[in-house]
């Protein structure tokens, strides 16, 4: 929780979701269109962050906004890159979503505040977990995390190429 799930909803769909730096900001879902470059269209919903080592009864308060994941295709796990128990904090939406008995449905890691993490790490981090880095604050690295989306959704379409560098945009020469 307090990845910057709301702002990268925000940044990502161009609304205008209530979003502040502190613990359960959201608490109820909220959902937005989000239209793909390549075609296509899709909702995309900002849930209740997770946290380890809940009471029981919070756990059932949120069990029911937990539970729409499954009707999910693709769940965006964000994370705070910047976040020194970045690796717990994974863990323990493992072990949440294995309780929800959702541990095998298809996710992308997404690592937000990028632009605060030093490029080695940021890279290390992307490529251990396959995932995609951001700055939703920054609006940066959107068009990657948007390729990346719709490489997972439809994957009969040609995939984006890799590169380097998070915030890299596609080169001019298209390739």
């Amino acid at each position: 929780t307090n990845a910057g799930k709301s702002t990268l909803l925000n940044a990502m769909t161009k609304s205008e979701v209530e979003a502040a730096d502190q613990l359960f900001m959201t608490l109820d879902p909220t959902s937005r269109r989000l239209r793909f470059p390549r075609e296509g269209e899709v909702v995309i919903t900002d849930t209740v962050g997770f946290i380890s080592d809940l009471p029981k009864d919070l756990v059932t308060a949120f069990r029911a906004t937990l539970e729409e994941l499954a009707d999910c295709d693709l769940l965006l796990h964000v994370v705070d890159a910047a976040d020194p128990r970045l690796e717990d904090k994974i863990k323990a939406v493992e072990r949440i979503l294995e309780d929800l008995d959702l541990l095998g449905m298809e996710r992308l890691m997404v690592f937000n505040k990028a632009d605060l993490v030093e490029e080695d790490r940021l890279t290390e981090l992307v490529r251990h977990h396959r995932g995609v880095a951001v700055s939703a604050l920054k609006r940066q690295g959107l068009r990657r995390l948007i390729s990346a989306c719709e490489d997972r959704l439809q994957p009969d379409r040609p995939m984006m190429p890799e590169w380097d560098r998070w915030s890299a945009e596609a080169p001019a020469s298209g390739g």
